[in-house]
């Protein structure tokens, strides 16, 4: 009899927890849904919702919803309605911000952009000069072809792609869908890796097991995978099991641990009888505190390089790397250091076959989102990273470039114009074909032809600085290394150099930064191995303007930013 009692106070107690359930409104099952990260399930709940009622805290929600499971073209819609309302939060004319700048509606992302850091000059100046860097490399390309791997990618988010040796890739997709298995964040399922051959075709899913032979393809999100260079050790970077609002906060912890849905962690496998077998995890793992993942392994195996924003970083992410002992042991993670970490997210590295690092960050001079950069060095000494510029990069996120010459390869992005949310896409360098065409070395209102010259492609543009400064900007450093190509190919050929600023403080303030702008270019030249006897140094000061942005003219930054140059002609050849 007590336990018939025991059962019927229990089916009591969860009929009332039942009605209790659904009892709540509408709105506070789509906001327990937003805060679990579970965007797909909230974003249908908010539509019903905004059918009855005109709210600007719903509109933001879809707005932020279809922003975070990547439907940027919906997400720009809703923000445009959310923004028209003067009770819109702040960070909702930041996003709208940055999705504009994604779809190069550059003027009006500057709009928002000013509108969400009002007073705040710096973080303003910074994000203009991304949109007018933006414009300008666009109009300008590198000397690279971009080209979709369409026999590759489907309508899903297809990246991470890596060499499987000589003759396969490897990569990570969301690409099967299975309705009862689903990651609620997007609306897709988990990413698994997925190995094919080097055409691209023969796709198949890449399986891993544990000590048990229990497959791994189960196991939320599964991928980027990096291998040594005999292909029979991996490092995979996986998700936890708990969502991130799940785990505890670490107070001692930097402030990317909200980054992560779920917290990442490595998993350290390796190649036996053809089965690959997970044999443990990361030494340096903790998920309770931190993530780890994206790892890269250095040419000869012996340094890790990963993203991490554990305690002691620099930013919201950073890279951190590990030496790996004489015994076979991983030494105590290191910070690469600030000259490739910053104060937003560095992520996604890896070291070419070239022994080039290269890296995504978003705290850099570049086009927006993510950009791909490249340095020299290892471990914590890296020289400045170079913005490999459009249209190795776009106004979206591009990321995860790999290489083995340095020349060709592939690379990661959102951009316009794929076939899913991330798509793979094929890099060329396009080399010079020797002939007896004209070279042009282009600046404003000048242009030179020498011939007969090998080289048609080259051309070197100005370069620019931010207010007030000197230093050489990833972007100039680009320019400056074409010249130095140049120089060296044709050594009787000298320079003429010209700096200058723009209108902004006194003439004799200006005339002395504009030499310090000349003397930086020199600098940089003669470190590059060229003869400062070949370099002939004018500086100017805020005269011979390209624009009417003169005293006491109210000017936009970008136009301000046009005369803050150095301009080059050729004296002699």
């Amino acid at each position: 009899m007590k336990r018939l009692i025991i059962i019927g106070l229990c089916m009591l107690i969860l009929a009332k927890y039942a009605g209790a359930q659904e009892q709540l409104s509408l709105k506070q099952q789509a906001d327990n849904y937003y805060v679990r990260y579970e965007y797909f399930k909230s974003l249908s709940l908010y539509l019903k919702l905004v059918k009855k009622k005109t709210d600007v805290r719903i509109l933001e929600r879809i707005a932020d919803c279809y922003r975070n499971i990547n439907h940027y073209e919906d997400a720009e819609t809703w923000y445009a309605k959310a923004t028209a309302d003067p009770k819109a939060s702040k960070a909702s004319h930041y996003y709208y911000a940055e999705i504009l700048l994604r779809d190069e509606k550059f003027d009006l992302a500057k709009q928002q952009f000013r509108l969400y850091f009002g007073n705040e000059t710096a973080g303003v100046a910074q994000k203009l000069a991304l949109c007018d860097s933006a414009a300008l490399w666009m109009k300008s390309p590198s000397v690279y072809k971009v080209k979709n791997y369409t026999v590759l990618n489907s309508s899903f988010s297809d990246w991470g792609l890596t060499y499987n040796g000589k003759t396969g890739l490897i990569f990570t997709s969301d690409r099967i869908a299975d309705e009862n298995d689903l990651d609620y964040r997007t609306g897709n399922n988990w990413f698994k890796l997925y190995e094919c051959d080097t055409s691209g075709t023969s796709i198949r899913q890449f399986d891993v097991v544990n000590s048990l032979g229990q497959s791994y393809n189960d196991y939320y999100h599964f991928g980027p995978i990096a291998l040594n260079k005999t292909a029979d050790t991996a490092y995979i970077t996986v998700t936890t099991a708990r969502s991130a609002i799940a785990l505890p906060a670490d107070s001692d912890s930097t402030p990317g641990n909200n980054l992560y849905t779920r917290r990442l962690h490595l998993l350290m496998a390796h190649k036996n009888k053809g089965q690959w077998v997970v044999t443990g995890n990361f030494p340096y793992d903790n998920v309770e505190k931190y993530s780890i993942g994206e790892a890269a392994l250095s040419k000869d195996g012996k340094i890790i390089y990963f993203t991490s924003d554990m305690p002691g970083g620099f930013g919201k992410t950073d890279i951190w790397y590990c030496e790996k002992h004489a015994d076979g042991s991983w030494g105590s993670p290191v910070n690469c250091g600030k000259t490739i970490n910053t104060s937003e997210e560095d992520a996604f590295p890896v070291i070419g076959g070239d022994d080039n690092l290269y890296y995504a960050s978003k705290g850099l001079p570049g086009m927006g989102g993510y950009d791909i950069y490249c340095a020299k060095g290892q471990k914590d000494q890296w020289s400045t990273p170079v913005n490999l510029k459009y249209p190795i990069n776009s106004t979206s996120d591009d990321f995860y470039l790999v290489t083995n010459d340095g020349k060709s390869g592939y690379l990661a992005s959102n951009r316009e114009g794929g076939q899913g949310s991330d798509d793979i896409y094929t890099f060329k360098r396009i080399e010079s074909i020797p002939s007896k065409q004209i070279v042009k070395i282009k600046t404003p209102g000048t242009t030179i032809a020498k011939t007969p010259m090998p080289n048609p492609n080259i051309v070197i543009n100005p370069i620019y600085y931010d207010l007030d400064k000197a230093e050489i900007r990833p972007d100039a450093a680009t320019e400056l290394d074409k010249l130095a190509i140049l120089l060296k190919q044709y050594p009787a050929m000298k320079i003429e150099l010209s700096s200058y600023t723009d209108s902004r403080a006194s003439d004799q303030y200006n005339m002395a930064l504009s030499e310090r702008r000349a003397a930086s270019v020199v600098a940089y030249l003669v470190e590059a191995g060229i003869s400062r006897d070949r370099l002939v140094i004018k500086y100017y000061g805020k005269t011979h303007l390209v624009n009417n942005c003169g005293d006491n003219v109210k000017c936009t930054e970008a136009e301000h930013q046009l005369n803050r140059r150095t301009e080059f002609r050729v004296m002699e050849n």
